[in-house]
């Protein structure tokens, strides 16, 4: 049901500022404005300065707009106060707009307006707090392309493809004479698996986290084999200490950079070794356990020293997510390993290279991609994955085609929530209290 009431809250951060932001929504908002501030805006959409006025006297100088519905963010008639940005006076103008008749929002109350009243689906809706918590250039770009209506167009497009089917379907059980069994089932098959394969890889979990999140990437090698340069160069800062000294490292320090938009954890760890030294023996299993964690992992070796056993056996623990760095090429290079990064921290050399097998190894969404990011999308387009899968087994095992219908009517509906077109009330109220209030 869309409210009929006028709401109103602080739209900018908590603390001190130059400006707070007092937003206020619904069909109050003009007069409540014009009792607060003086003088009212004498002309819409026109911000214009005055005085917030509590009984008669000014408790701010400060400037107001008023924005008449339907051409807002929640389609409603909305008015601005924008304050002086200290705790007080911030709240001190808050209670008076709600001694005037409006009500304290709730927590994402703004954008379930503008859901509400068809300005956003619930997909660009969820973007608006993915891009108020963003941490990085990858986070912020699919945050955007969801609030352009990016994954709603995507979706829209999945749905279709499957009511295609479904009208496949009945048109086979309306006229067995005319559209042939056979045929359908096979074209069925073909349209199906090629839907499953492209949401599959759509809706992949760790991709979309390392977009999201962040990734975490760990370097892992024997003592002095250059494991605190390369981070150091990867950071551009001298952030961890670099001598020559065996087992300098005895912790695992921890950088976070940002690396073609993503943001990256990048941890050096204690030089992996035997050594009867207590607290060192410590720091080897926590960069053993940081390494088991990563997201990445780049194993170095020393370019300038032969082959050791403990090199060996580190090589022989790598899994896919390693890449191999030959470190120190500056120096006589007494090693060779196919596929390694050859990396000199002296000169430069290879650090690009070192970089982009980073973000190959991390294989994140690219730009403009349809992958989904927000977790809840991801849930139900696995879900709609499953109903997908399953009325292939079925098509496979020439189960009646009419039964088949009932996976995809499922699958429909679990994008549809995605939408929002087919979410439930709670669904919604979920989603909205996790944005902030004011928003």
């Amino acid at each position: 049901m869309i409210p009929n009431d006028t709401i109103a809250a602080i739209a900018t951060p908590a603390g001190e500022g130059g400006v707070a932001i007092i937003r206020i929504s619904g069909p109050g908002a003009r007069e409540i404005l014009s009792r607060a501030f003086s003088p009212a805006p004498r002309r819409d959409r026109m911000l214009t300065y005055g005085h917030v006025m509590d009984a008669g006297k000014p408790i701010d100088e400060a400037m107001a707009v008023f924005l008449p519905a339907p051409h807002t963010y929640t389609r409603e008639d909305v008015a601005e106060i924008h304050c002086h940005g200290g705790r007080y006076i911030t709240r001190r103008v808050l209670a008076l707009v709600l001694s005037l008749g409006a009500r304290a929002a709730n927590p994402g109350e703004f954008t379930l307006r503008a859901f509400l009243h068809g300005r956003v689906t619930l997909d660009e809706a969820e973007a608006v707090m993915a891009l108020v918590n963003a941490g990085g250039e990858a986070a912020g770009r699919a945050a955007m392309r969801q609030l352009n209506g990016g994954v709603s167009a995507y979706v829209h497009g999945l749905r279709d493809r499957l009511v295609d089917q479904i009208a496949r379907i009945e048109a086979h059980l309306d006229f067995p004479e005319e559209v042939d069994e056979e045929f359908t089932r096979t074209e069925l098959i073909a349209a199906l698996s090629a839907l499953e394969g492209e949401l599959r890889a759509q809706a992949d979990e760790r991709r979309a986290r390392v977009v999201r999140d962040g990734a975490s990437c760990v370097l892992l090698g024997a003592p002095n084999v250059g494991k605190s340069s390369i981070m150091n160069a990867l950071a551009g800062s001298e952030r961890a200490i670099v001598t020559d000294i065996a087992g300098t490292t005895r912790d695992v320090l921890t950088e976070r950079i940002s690396l073609g938009g993503l943001l990256i954890e990048l941890s050096d760890t204690a030089g992996v070794r035997e050594t009867g030294d207590e607290i060192e023996k410590i720091g080897v299993e926590r960069a053993r356990a940081a390494a088991a964690a990563a997201d990445a992992v780049l194993a170095v070796f020393d370019a300038g020293t032969p082959w050791t056993p403990q090199d060996k056996e580190l090589l022989s623990a790598l899994d896919a997510r390693a890449i191999c760095v030959l470190n120190k090429t500056d120096l006589p290079v007494r090693k060779s390993l196919p596929g390694a990064i050859e990396v000199s921290c002296l000169t430069g050399e290879g650090l690009d290279e070192l970089q982009r097998a980073i973000l190959k190894a991390l294989d994140a969404p690219q730009a403009g991609e349809n992958a989904l990011v927000c977790e809840r999308h991801i849930a139900l387009a696995r879900e709609a994955l499953a109903e997908i899968r399953a009325a292939l087994d079925a098509a496979r095992a020439r189960v009646p085609l009419d039964a088949l219908s009932v996976h995809l009517h499922a699958a429909l509906n679990r994008l549809g929530e995605i939408t929002g077109e087919d979410a439930t009330e709670d669904v919604i109220t979920r989603v909205f209290q996790n944005f902030c209030v004011g928003k």
